[in-house]
């Protein structure tokens, strides 16, 4: 039974690489063809393509990583291999989830309708806002990588130190837990400002449709379906955020050595259904996707 639920997770696990690949790709494909025509890209654009690019990175490192561990489990212990396999896979996560993040922020600047000073301040200066996010975001990368610099010195020294100690595969077993732990930590601060901007979003809404109902004014307008879309794509990212962000927990925390294979397989499909869930998800909310979208499939038919 366990050996029929490994192949149906690598299964699944082979679809979501191949719906991520795919939609990710697209992504960058219309970017880079609407961008040969206009010879100008938008911000949304920009964020768009370099999440896209982020997410195949982040989908393709991670089938690398697994790949090596599983063929090549002795590469496991070389503290090049470690530390190239960590570095790159939180590098790409990084932007992963914070270009994300800074599309949730320009949204909710561009949508929302708030009559603070403060906020108006940062509406007029969307663009710098969301550069200045990702700056900042390095921030968190660079101590990010720092932690687990640190991890992998230690556990390096400790393997040298001692090999039959340190080759124990319970005691070997703690280190992937402490940096996928440190990972999720990290990842704690984007997934905040998300919810924030979220909650910000529904209040903008709520007042604006109170407004209207005071003036007697019909249901939907241009403002009321901005906020509706913007409001889904932000809570669908979430949705699969949060499901990453929980399989990362999980992953962090099992000890069950029996079920190893199986769980990491799980937690695996788990954090594989965020880049390419959400790369579908980008599509269809984007007007100019869906609609390249829809004139490909027209054209395959």
């Amino acid at each position: 039974m366990k050996v029929i639920v490994e192949y149906l997770l690598l299964i699944i696990l082979g679809v979501e690489i191949i719906i991520g690949s795919l939609g990710n790709g697209f992504i960058i494909l219309v970017s880079i063809m609407n961008w040969g025509k206009r010879r100008k890209i938008s911000t949304v654009d920009k964020i768009f393509t370099a999440l896209a690019i982020s997410r195949l990175a982040f989908m393709w490192s991670l089938v690398i990583v697994l790949l090596i561990y599983e063929l090549y489990p002795s590469l496991g212990t070389s503290g090049r291999i470690l530390r190239i396999s960590n570095f790159s896979w939180t590098v790409v996560n990084h932007f992963s989830i914070w270009l994300a993040t800074c599309l949730s922020i320009f949204y909710f600047l561009k949508i929302a309708s708030f009559s603070n000073s403060m906020f108006l301040f940062l509406k007029w200066r969307a663009k710098k806002v969301v550069s200045m996010t990702l700056l900042v975001s390095l921030l968190f990368l660079f101590m990010n990588l720092k932690v687990i610099n640190a991890y992998i010195a230690i556990w390096i020294d400790g393997y040298k130190a001692n090999m039959s100690y340190s080759s124990d595969p319970n005691d070997y077993g703690q280190f992937p837990r402490l940096l996928t732990l440190t990972n999720t930590m990290f990842t704690f601060t984007p997934f905040i400002v998300s919810l924030t901007t979220l909650l910000l979003l529904i209040f903008s809404l709520w007042r604006h449709l109170k407004n209207m109902q005071d003036n007697n004014k019909g249901y939907r307008d241009v403002s009321t379906t901005a906020h509706i879309k913007a409001l889904q794509m932000v809570v669908t990212f979430l949705s699969l955020y949060t499901i990453f962000f929980l399989a990362l927990v999980m992953q962090s925390l099992k000890n069950d050595i029996h079920l190893k294979s199986l769980l990491n397989l799980i937690f695996d499909g788990a954090a594989l259904g965020f880049p390419s869930g959400h790369s579908c998800v980008l599509i269809l909310g984007n007007t100019k996707l869906r609609q390249a979208f829809l004139s490909m499939m027209w054209w395959l038919r």
